[in-house]
């Protein structure tokens, strides 16, 4: 069974589906609405399974610290003071096993909604993934949810101690909570906690201040970070808190879960970590943990205690965002994954998250497009997982001040509020000229990487080290599996280039590249060529500004073959509409194919002769059947025989008189054959949507004349 690339898309389950478009700065759930885990119904699963990706991340989903009011739902009140933002975190966890309700449409069913919203994601081939905040809880956690028999964090705890194996928090005793912060947050009684407990980013008195997470409670795994010597572990036997996480993380696992990304992991020791990931794998060996892990130095602990992926952020994103915006050379992506080659499979790649700051805003990179070589890069590098956050594929600019996250080139995770790119793509389909081309490069690129063993398990060649005159503005690489081989070539620059890519021995005997001319076809739509590996050790290359080319070479064909002279320059997606229009008028009306059609790129015409004029209706099903055949993402496949092996269903009455022996047959899934030597896409997916512009009627030629457009 052929490996398949990991692409998730993660989603802020309480902004995504937000249909309310109100905004306003620090606005309530009834003043600016939240997002519902019905809103992925099977039309969006099926939109973001089309677009390529395998997992989804619903960021949110356990119930968390939150100023809304659900006490006549028998949920706890939190108090203001130690939430962040209307909303709160999602990371200030305060029941494990439950839901949080604001992403409901029925409260007191948020749990089955939540089942539900598994079983659609898993019925549109999609793997579902949530957070583990394994480091920290919220200041007030109390469990309303937690199955019979299992304590609540804190309820049997030792509070006289600072630290105590089986405590599940770590005390400040003798002093009260004093963080830096207005305890009232708008109450008439302050907020109070006797003793204090250490605050979750490490923070062990009882005065943490603004910046600090003083919203959350560190947990206790065994640690005892205050001793004499300054840190002691305690791990037999096995303290509590390890066997409540483990416990929580089964109860997941049991719902059909496929994967946890697992919050700040690197403050939970490896130890941990290798007894939980170890048991939750024997009873669901399929099941995936990703870790937010930031030193590589400790990079190789966290595999070894586990892990599949974790996130490459001190190193790949860091060095994409700085060559992004011009701050380092190309040259130093070779740097960022030599870094961590002996466990390249196990790191997961992004340029947005959560945490980050959006691509297109103001303190990143301005522009989404000067991104998009990036993208393609470490999408398609190597075999590794990579991630999409909801909106970076429209170039969403996080610039709003929402309220607590303030004005600072991220979504908020703090506030309600609505994604501007999002609620255009999902809620009233208005997105941009710019937002909609972004989008379907995005997708190309996806779909590339989704159907093409090269990236999925093929091997990687960097070809920096013979490519010094790109002059630090351009990256190529070479992917190949089995006789197919991919020529990625990536310009950072704002100018155009040709490049004149080096492919060196070392790469022909690493991959066995054969030595003869090989013809490849550019995946994105530009046509064909021919790269003589033969003769020449190089390859030219033409690639516009903030922009990318993708060769695919089949080494196993021979291209030694004279064909006729073939000089028109069709654009890809209408010429394949026009197989695809000429097989549909065929089976609807009996006719032949046509002999006289003008194709380009923004409007095309072709006529038929037919034996009546087609009605209303019949235009309409024209059309119709024309956006299902594209929406079937039939291969667009192309095979060389001679005149003495022609398909039966092939007719060459239309073909050149000098045409050559060999002939180059186009088919497309099992719905149409044609000679051809014109350029189409690699499926139907991608011509995009046919739209008939009008058509003409000449009743003594019975010539029916079709105008269209490809959008």
């Amino acid at each position: 069974m052929a490996k398949e690339k990991i692409l998730i898309y993660q989603v802020f389950t309480r902004l995504f589906g937000n249909r309310v478009n109100n905004n306003k700065f620090d606005g309530t759930i009834a003043e600016n609405g939240c997002g519902k885990m019905n809103f992925f119904d099977d039309k969006v699963l099926k939109q973001i399974r089309g677009k390529g990706y395998t997992h989804v991340w619903y960021t949110g989903i356990i119930r968390h610290a939150t100023s809304t009011d659900y006490t006549s739902y028998g949920i706890p009140r939190q108090h203001p003071a130690i939430v962040k933002g209307k909303a709160g975190s999602p990371y200030a966890i305060t029941d494990y096993y439950d839901v949080d309700p604001d992403l409901a449409e029925n409260v007191d069913k948020r749990m089955t909604e939540f089942e539900q919203l598994l079983k659609r994601s898993h019925a549109n081939g999609l793997k579902v993934i949530i957070d583990f905040v394994p480091n920290h809880v919220a200041r007030q956690y109390k469990s309303i949810a937690k199955p019979e028999g299992v304590a609540d964090l804190g309820a049997d705890d030792n509070k006289d101690h600072s630290f105590n194996r089986d405590n599940n928090f770590y005390y400040c005793v003798g002093e009260e909570f004093r963080p830096d912060i207005d305890l009232y947050g708008g109450e008439d009684t302050p907020y109070t906690e006797y003793p204090a407990k250490a605050t979750g980013n490490d923070h062990f008195d009882a005065r943490p201040g603004k910046n600090d997470w003083y919203e959350t409670v560190k947990l206790n795994y065994g640690i005892d970070y205050c001793d004499a010597g300054g840190r002691s572990e305690h791990f037999e036997p096995t303290p509590d808190t390890w066997k409540k996480m483990l416990s929580i993380l089964l109860f997941w696992a049991s719902k059909g879960v496929d994967g946890f990304r697992c919050d700040m992991a690197e403050m939970v020791p490896p130890a941990f970590w290798n007894w939980a990931i170890g048991s939750v794998k024997r009873a669901y060996p399929s099941i995936l943990f990703v870790a937010e892990v930031y030193n590589p130095m400790e990079y190789r602990h966290y595999v070894d205690a586990g892990f599949d992926y974790l996130y490459d952020k001190v190193g790949m994103y860091d060095t994409m965002r700085n060559v992004i915006c011009g701050n380092s050379p190309t040259s130093q992506i070779t740097t960022a994954w030599q870094w961590v080659d002996p466990i390249h499979d196990h790191m997961l790649y992004f340029l947005e998250n959560h945490d980050e700051q959006r691509v297109a805003s103001d303190f990143f990179a301005g522009d989404a497009f000067r991104a998009y070589p990036a993208f393609v890069v470490n999408t398609l590098m190597r075999s590794n997982p990579f991630m999409v956050y909801a909106g970076q594929e429209y170039g969403e600019r996080g610039m709003d001040a929402e309220g607590f996250s303030g004005k600072d080139g991220r979504t908020t995770i703090f506030d309600y509020w609505t994604v501007p790119s999002l609620y255009r793509a999902y809620v009233d389909n208005s997105l941009s000229e710019d937002e909609a081309r972004l989008d379907a490069l995005y997708t190309r690129i996806l779909q590339i990487a989704s159907k093409e063993k090269a990236v999925s398990e093929g091997q990687f060649f960097d070809l920096m080290y013979v490519n010094g005159h790109f002059a630090s503005r351009q990256y190529a690489f070479l992917r190949k599996a089995d006789d197919e081989m991919m020529l990625v070539v990536a310009n950072f620059a704002d100018e155009d280039v040709t490049c004149k890519v080096v492919i060196p021995s070392h790469a022909f005997d690493f991959l066995g590249i054969p030595h003869k001319a090989v013809e490849a076809e550019d995946m994105l739509g530009g046509g064909r060529m021919t790269a003589d590996f033969k003769n020449d050790d190089f390859v030219l290359v033409n690639v516009s500004g903030h922009d990318c080319r993708i060769f695919k070479f089949n080494l196993s064909m021979d291209t030694d073959i004279v064909f006729n002279e073939h000089n028109k320059e069709e654009f890809p997606p209408a010429h394949t509409a026009e197989h695809l229009l000429n097989q549909t008028m065929i089976r609807m009306f009996g006719c032949e194919r046509s002999r006289n059609a003008h194709i380009e790129r923004k409007k095309s015409k072709i006529s038929f002769i037919l034996d009546h004029k087609p009605s209303r209706k019949e235009e309409k099903e024209i059309e119709d059947r024309m956006n299902q055949l594209i929406a079937e993402d039939l291969p667009v496949t192309y095979e060389v025989v001679d005149r003495d092996h022609i398909p039966a269903d092939v007719k060459l009455d239309r073909l050149p008189a000098d045409a050559s022996e060999k002939l180059r047959l186009v088919r497309i899934g099992d719905y149409d054959v044609c000679p051809c030597l014109g350029k189409h896409v690699r499926s139907t997916s991608q011509i995009g949507k046919f739209v008939m512009l009008g058509t003409n009627w000449d009743e003594m030629k019975r010539s029916f004349r079709i105008r269209y457009k490809i959008v």
